[in-house]
């Protein structure tokens, strides 16, 4: 791959990768509500995701999700569902803490990994944007696999750098509100942007 058509999908990346989603409100709500080191593991969760959804994209998964409506509904419900429960959760857990005066119980880090681990597989116009755009950056008449390998790391390896600084940013002020009641406000308001994540991602058509 030419190096200025590498910088170019780099660039695109890096765009892509600030505006914020599903997957940024959810790396968001666990900081809120479970902090950093869970916050850190949806980060790597979300990696994994976006990695494998890449790769079934390049891999032509992307056509069977346009031109099936039931394929499509299956991995956006699943993914939504997913958001949703674990936002629940959070907020059950906040509620709970509070009846008890006892500290909440955090979202484990295995947890987190695996929901955005799912969040980013199953997220269908996810795999259709990828199979869109990353294959114009694909030149035919090179090697396709080498070629793919370099477009799942670039992009994979800039989401999970952004990520990241969402994550510790969202940390950081989740860990400035230390009193219990501000405390147990920001783990219900982590518990809601999980949520609101799982209801965006429910509202996406094809």
């Amino acid at each position: 791959m030419e190096l200025h058509v590498w910088a170019a999908f780099a660039g695109a990346s890096l765009v892509m990768a600030v505006i914020p989603g599903p997957g940024v409100a959810s790396i968001v709500g666990f900081a809120f509500s479970s902090g950093r080191r869970t916050a850190l593991a949806s980060v790597a969760g979300m990696a994994v995701g976006n990695a494998t959804a890449m790769i079934v994209s390049l891999g032509g998964a992307a056509a069977i999700l346009a031109s099936s409506a039931l394929a499509f509904s299956i991995l956006k419900w699943i993914g939504a569902a997913y958001l949703i429960a674990i936002g629940l959760i959070a907020i059950g857990r906040s509620g709970a803490s509070n009846a008890s005066d006892a500290p909440a119980r955090a979202i484990a880090p295995r947890a987190a990994f695996l929901t955005n681990v799912a969040v980013g597989t199953f997220h269908p116009k996810t795999i259709l944007f990828f199979v869109a755009f990353a294959t114009q950056f694909i030149d035919p008449h090179g090697p396709y696999l080498a070629q793919a390998a370099i477009l799942v790391a670039t992009f994979t390896g800039i989401a999970a750098a952004t990520d990241t600084l969402y994550a510790l940013a969202a940390a950081r002020a989740s860990g400035l509100l230390v009193q219990g009641r501000a405390r147990l406000w920001a783990q219900r308001a982590g518990g809601g942007v999980l949520v609101a994540a799982g209801v965006a991602t429910a509202a996406m058509r094809r």
